[in-house]
């Protein structure tokens, strides 16, 4: 008798492993058969063995899969942990080694095949493909143009092509939107994933070498981790490194596959990354319509932080993934509660593991919901009954409880506190925010991204930013200053750092065609970006007013996700009117943080928006859609001109000035280096060009070169902005502040010792 189909998929699986074991055992295996090896034992196999597992957790074929995808990144991450602390304890000094790595896993695997329940479902046979041809054909073209683009700028050429990428996902999601009655949710979430991985590429693929902000020093970590074949916390106490997301997982990720150190960080994690929403359109469509869902998973992507900041935010990206895994379980109630917690609650503790203030915000947001269910039930008459549909579907057992609210907390103290001592932060935080609340702080505003807030003010002027960055700078230095380690402030005061102009685009001839009529494009630019951002704002206060009337709500959400709404909504607001809290953790991130809350009263708040078109109500959403779209994207910008260019856009720009890797400050970094090996002075450079240059440096370097921090003695390199544009920008307080860089004073008092026409060092 033949075995049944899912035991001959098993047993496939099961026999796979030996051979990729020794595979990756193998010396001399090339590339082209390592990545698919290590592919395969890192998320492929792990994915099928653990479907029985999650076909118990969540009741539907695709969220069996995206779940089983989140457990098998945590499973890495956990096996990586695992051969970390023991073998050490065995005489084994390096045990992050390809051969320990390969073996753990294939065993941890071997382990799951055999224990782990085995799925009866059929993988992908019997599931419907259709309207598969056309979002196919889109989603192709899409993808295509997401590596051709960067190529394309990455070797000085235009950004045409990565605005025609831009073009093409939005018409993907506008096909999605109108066939989306007639497309099976397999197709429509391989069309999300596909506009989802083309936003994230077009970013993260800029530059021949790490690209970004807070990837730069994630990179560096993983570096460190890697050369030592340990991961090694006491080394470097430093809550980075205490993300195993982008120490542990991309080590694992490398010595498996084979794949190329900064192609992990500028691939593989975005496209792990591009999974969330997906995850986002699951976890809705559990308990509302596909349009809901679509537009839910669409908003998500639609808002600049997820293809400006994610993309550098390799740790965050694997957090949300994690933490998009915990909604999906949290919305699919077919399942038994107490399972479904159990899992909701593993999946948190792997976001403990990934970034820790992601932890803290989840945290905040399920304890103030966790309060918020309380106070409502104590406030519901016993027996009353409502005229109309009841919020919750029906379901008065709310999820959450004291304990998936307690133990990712208690989790989160453990890990940042006695297990990795890296909680410095979170506690200077606190104490900032103390003083804040109780007036005895210095009352200084908060990062001026609270602009964009309903609830926020109008921010700090670019001038007054500089002041404050100034008069730190010289209140902590006047100790040294005195002792002549600096330079003196009569002399500085001869050489003012005014603030740069904000340089934008030049007009196109379609943006001058607008001007002559009288319309100032760069004002039209800036009006749309802020109308856009309190749009969404708005939506989700109008769908959450309806979702709590019942009546008129495109969709009855659980009542976990209405609790959960108005505790990411108050961490909003405590961000919006807590100035550290705005400086330490971006506004625009934690919105994103949230969409995995509230995304679906957004899209019903667009619903109820258009209700009044009638037939025409999907069109007309297509339209808005469209056009927040290509506006928020930069498709509409560089279309018109007149506003700031983007990175994924093109070579120029401010994103493009302080991230963006060239090879001369590279060479200028090395020849620095080997020069400044023997010699007692310290290295100064901008906090940018630091960035991008870090994992090159093995001297003393200090990440400023504003001239009230210049010392009397030290090398001074200037990457390519500084030299080629006499500009230098500061991040301080939680703004980018760009002003015009003095370079005569270096010429005046030091000498030049080094160009390249791109990088220049003064001694």
């Amino acid at each position: 008798m033949n075995p049944p189909t899912w035991l001959r998929g098993r047993l496939g699986v099961l026999l796979s492993l030996g051979p990729a074991c020794a595979v990756e055992t193998l010396p001399g295996v090339p590339g082209l058969l390592l990545a698919p090896v290590g592919l395969w034992l890192l998320f492929a196999a792990p994915v099928l063995l653990l479907r029985g597992f999650t076909d118990k957790v969540v009741s539907t074929r695709s969220g069996s899969l995206l779940l089983a995808a989140g457990l098998a990144v945590l499973l890495d991450i956990l096996v990586a942990l695992g051969v970390n602390t023991v073998l050490p304890l065995l005489g084994v000094e390096r045990p992050l080694t390809r051969l320990v790595l390969a073996s753990a896993t294939t065993l941890v695997l071997l382990v799951l095949g055999i224990l782990a329940p085995q799925s009866r479902r059929p993988l992908l046979r019997g599931a419907p493909l259709s309207g598969a041809r056309p979002v196919a054909w889109a989603a192709a073209g899409a993808l295509l143009l997401s590596v051709a683009g960067p190529i394309r700028l990455n070797n000085g050429l235009g950004g045409a092509v990565s605005t025609t990428a831009l073009v093409v996902v939005t018409a993907l999601i506008v096909l999605l939107l109108l066939r989306h009655a007639r497309c099976s949710p397999m197709v429509l979430e391989a069309g999300i994933y596909a506009a989802s991985a083309t936003l994230l590429l077009l970013t993260s693929l800029r530059g021949w070498y790490i690209t970004g902000h807070d990837i730069q020093r994630e990179y560096l970590y993983f570096r460190l981790t890697l050369g030592g074949g340990f991961w090694d916390i006491s080394a470097y106490t430093d809550p980075y490194n205490a993300c195993l997301s982008i120490t542990l997982l991309p080590v694992s990720i490398f010595r498996l596959t084979g794949i190329e150190d900064i192609y992990v960080f500028k691939a593989v994690l975005p496209l792990l990354f591009a999974l969330t929403p997906v995850l986002v359109h699951r976890a809705v469509r559990n308990v509302a319509s596909p349009l809901v869902a679509l537009l839910s998973a669409v908003f998500f992507m639609a808002f600049p932080t997820f293809f400006t900041d994610m993309p550098f935010l390799g740790r965050q990206a694997i957090a949300f993934l994690l933490l998009a895994c915990a909604m999906l379980v949290l919305t699919d109630s077919r399942r038994p509660l107490p399972l479904r917690r159990t899992v909701f609650t593993v999946l948190l503790a792997g976001v403990v593991l990934s970034h820790y203030s992601t932890i803290y915000v989840i945290v905040g947001t399920l304890a103030t919901a966790f309060a918020v269910d309380k106070a409502w039930r104590l406030a519901s008459r016993p027996g009353r009954a409502r005229a109309h549909r009841a919020v919750g579907q029906g379901r008065t057992r709310t999820f959450l409880t004291w304990w998936t609210v307690a133990v990712p907390a208690v989790l989160a103290l453990l890990w940042a506190g006695p297990l990795t001592h890296t909680g410095g932060q979170l506690e200077s935080t606190l104490r900032v925010v103390a003083s804040d609340l109780f007036g005895s702080g210095d009352a200084r505003g908060g990062s001026s991204d609270t602009r964009y807030s309903l609830f926020g003010g109008a921010g700090v002027t670019p001038e007054e930013r500089l002041a404050e960055y100034r008069e730190d700078t010289i209140g902590y230095t006047r100790a040294d200053r005195a002792d002549g380690k600096y330079l003196p402030l009569d002399a500085l005061a001869k050489y003012p750092t005014p603030v740069a102009e904000k340089e934008n685009l030049p007009l196109t001839p379609a943006g001058r065609a607008l001007d002559t009529v009288g319309l100032s494009v760069p004002a039209l630019n800036g009006v749309l970006r802020q109308a856009a951002a309190l749009l969404l704002q708005v939506l989700v206060l109008v769908g959450f007013v309806i979702a709590l009337r019942g009546r008129k709500s495109p969709f009855t959400p659980v009542r976990d996700q209405i609790t959960l709404t108005v505790g990411a909504l108050a961490m909003m607001g405590l961000f919006t009117l807590v100035p550290q809290l705005s400086v330490d953790y971006s506004v625009l991130r934690a919105f994103q943080q949230g969409l995995l809350f509230f995304a679906p009263f957004i899209a019903a708040g667009a619903l109820w928006a258009v209700r009044r078109a009638g037939r025409r109500a999907v069109p007309v959403l297509c339209v808005l859609v469209a056009g927040l779209l290509l506006d928020l994207t930069g498709a509409v910008p560089k279309a018109l001109g007149g506003y700031p260019a983007q990175l994924a856009l093109s070579n120029s720009g401010p994103a493009y000035d302080i991230y963006y890797p060239h090879a001369e400050d590279r060479r200028a970094a090395m020849w620095l280096n080997q020069r400044a090996a023997g010699d007692d002075l310290v290295v100064q450079t901008d906090r940018y060009s630091f960035s991008r240059l870090q994992t090159l440096f093995t001297v003393r370097t200090q990440d400023s070169v504003h001239p009230a921090l210049l010392r009397s003695q030290s090398y001074v390199l200037l990457g390519s902005t500084p030299t080629r544009k006499d500009e230098v920008t500061v991040f301080f307080r939680g703004d980018l502040v760009t002003y015009r860089y003095p370079r005569d004073l270096l010429d005046t008092t030091r000498n030049l010792i080094y160009s390249n026409e791109g990088a220049v060092v003064y001694r």
